[in-house]
């Protein structure tokens, strides 16, 4: 399989980053590391009933001023702080799901070097526990995916409690993507 780059990814998802943190494969393989990017990048959800009273704020502010786009105030915030959301979930399911394919390659190759060491009992038992701390890594990045549903499903309960009448444009295939997803689930 080749290689894929890594993707360029990180405190984008704040809104004041101090500074941008690309995703390596030692990020991954450090769990205090992963879960503390993960926790920044959950930021915009964790704080979604306040981003949307800012946002409704600047652009009453852009109204007063006579700078504001066309069309309801309230509908424009909701399209802005709907766009900051998708594209936060983006970002952060691809960091997850590299840092899933970087596990499993590692834990790939530690297994075919377990087949190669057959008949050293001391690498075989160091390759073994390798192997089983990058399954712990695994299972915790894994469950990371699991979390991230949550967290995306009460950051759209809140933005639908607020942009009730709000349906992305059809035009925005990404966000669509994202509306019908999280709609799809709802249904019974």
């Amino acid at each position: 399989m080749p290689s894929k780059q890594p993707p360029t990814l990180g405190s984008l998802a704040v809104q004041a980053p101090s500074h941008l943190v690309h995703v390596s494969p030692s990020t991954c393989h450090n769990l205090s590391i992963f879960k503390e990017l993960l926790k920044e990048y959950r930021r915009l959800d964790d704080t979604i009933t306040m981003r949307l009273n800012r946002t409704n704020a600047q652009f009453r502010d852009r109204d007063r001023a006579g700078t504001s786009g066309k069309g309801n105030i309230q509908d424009q915030a909701c399209a802005y702080v709907w766009k900051e959301l998708v594209e936060n979930w983006k970002r952060r399911t691809e960091m997850i799901n590299y840092c899933v394919n970087i596990v499993d390659q590692s834990m790939e190759g530690k297994r075919k070097s377990l087949t190669s060491e057959e008949g050293d009992a001391r690498a075989e038992r160091k390759t073994q526990a390798a192997l089983f701390a990058d399954e712990v890594k695994r299972n915790q990045v894994h469950n990371e995916l699991a979390v991230e549903k949550i967290v995306r499903q009460r950051s759209l309960d809140a933005f639908q409690s607020r942009c009730q009448y709000f349906s992305p444009p059809l035009t925005d295939a990404e966000a669509r993507k994202w509306w019908d997803a999280v709609h799809i689930q709802e249904s019974p």
